[in-house]
């Protein structure tokens, strides 16, 4: 820390205040702007789902990532993970008809079994 102090003296200080100052300085309207600007792609574009998984969540058209979050808010709510290992669900009669009828299902599963949910795009 010595050897820093002595080549960049004060300066190194003076630069760190003013990067303090300005990421407070933020605009709301930029950051709406740059997070909008990028949910329009890949894994977070809304896209049209089946039935079943309309009838679970809700919408007609809903990202793959709000759609895992659904789905776990769900197992977290209704306690459905198992208690002796953390990385399997216990599925419900809800959960069976979007996880092709399966009693258990992996934590890592989820994604996969969700993929058919998805219609492809053309």
């Amino acid at each position: 820390m010595a050897s820093s102090s002595r080549v960049f003296g004060n300066y190194c200080r003076t630069l760190m205040a003013a990067a303090k100052t300005s990421a407070g300085k933020t605009s709301p309207a930029t950051s709406t702007t740059a997070a909008g600007k990028g949910r329009s792609k890949g894994i977070l574009k809304p896209q049209p789902i089946s039935l079943a998984l309309q009838k679970f969540v809700g919408t007609s058209e809903i990202s793959r990532t709000d759609a895992v979050k659904k789905i776990w808010d769900y197992i977290k709510t209704n306690n459905l993970q198992n208690p002796a290992n953390k990385k399997e669900i216990n599925c419900d009669d809800k959960l069976k008809t979007i996880f092709a009828g399966k009693d258990k299902v992996g934590f890592l599963e989820i994604a996969k079994l969700l993929s058919f949910h998805f219609q492809k795009a053309s």
